[in-house]
């Protein structure tokens, strides 16, 4: 075909897709026989007007985050991220097996992982430091931050270089408070892509990315808190425990559940306290809330 040019999606406007090539944006269609185009996609596409186009294929991603849809299907959030930051905050409260679930999703889709502790202005619990220590044990950062301060921000847009991130977490964490703060022109970049596809008010829940001025890529997607375990099979969610990873193969029998089947190895490490016995009920939670398949 010819006139391909190779573009990226930087967000998704009602019925377009906003595609970033040589500093110009233009609003394309895709082929109905694609799969869904992801913010973050690289695409090959062709023009048909000048500033229109029509998206013709879906590069090969490195990764891509899925949630869940209606109907039982899943749907991609986001393709080609490094690195998944989930946010969280003593208040509301930190919920540790959200924490677990966006982990164990990461674990198994080829996606890094690092936690971000917000409001440190406010006073935490021992409980909680002694969870957060169980998982910078395992390897995960763990970036302290305070969007009201802006304590430990600049360690974090550190962090954010030179990558593809995208931010998640609860509603009530300060998601949005910390993006406005990574990328403090949010706004104006936000409507000039608006203004740039002829495509009216760009929608508050679309997924965007933005270029970091420090080098990097930060795409916001602030209507998609939760991404469930659409996907993962029972195997897979004992893997996205890293901690799992080395016992699996030393259970007792292939199929094991990690339950009460006899000669489970993660069971067993559990209870001696070789790995942390509250992340191991976490995952016989997360596993009870699995989709039936």
């Amino acid at each position: 075909m010819s006139n391909l040019i190779e573009g990226l999606v930087i967000s998704h406007l009602g019925q377009g897709i906003a595609v970033e090539y040589d500093d110009k944006i233009v609003l394309c269609q895709t082929l109905r026989r694609l799969e869904t185009v992801a913010v973050g996609d690289r695409v090959l596409w062709t023009q048909s007007s000048p500033d229109q186009g029509r998206i013709e294929e879906i590069l090969p991603r490195r990764s891509l985050l899925m949630r869940p849809s209606r109907n039982g299907k899943i749907r991609p959030v986001a393709a080609n991220i490094d690195t998944v930051f989930v946010v969280f905050a003593v208040e509301p409260y930190c919920d540790f097996l959200l924490i677990d679930q966006y982990l164990a999703i990461c674990e198994n889709r080829n996606i890094d992982a690092a936690l971000v502790l917000n409001k440190t202005d406010l006073a935490q619990s021992d409980a909680i430091e002694q969870e957060l220590l169980d998982y910078t044990n395992l390897g995960y950062a763990l970036h302290r931050v305070s969007a009201t301060d802006t304590s430990g921000l600049d360690e974090l847009k550190q962090a954010l270089k030179n990558q593809v991130s995208i931010l998640t977490g609860q509603s009530g964490v300060g998601k949005s408070s910390l993006t406005n703060a990574i990328i403090p022109d949010k706004t104006l970049r936000t409507n000039t892509i608006s203004e740039t596809t002829k495509h009216g008010r760009h929608t508050t829940t679309a997924a965007t990315l933005y270029h970091m001025t420090q080098g990097g890529d930060l795409i916001d997607s602030p209507g998609v808190a939760i991404f469930g375990l659409a996907g993962l099979s029972e195997q897979q969610l004992a893997y996205g425990y890293r901690e799992f990873q080395p016992l699996i193969d030393q259970c007792q029998f292939k199929d094991c559940r990690h339950l009460l089947d006899k000669g489970c190895a993660v069971r067993a490490a559990a209870e001696i306290g070789d790995i942390s016995m509250t992340r191991y009920q976490r995952f016989l939670k997360l596993r009870e809330k699995m989709p039936t398949a």
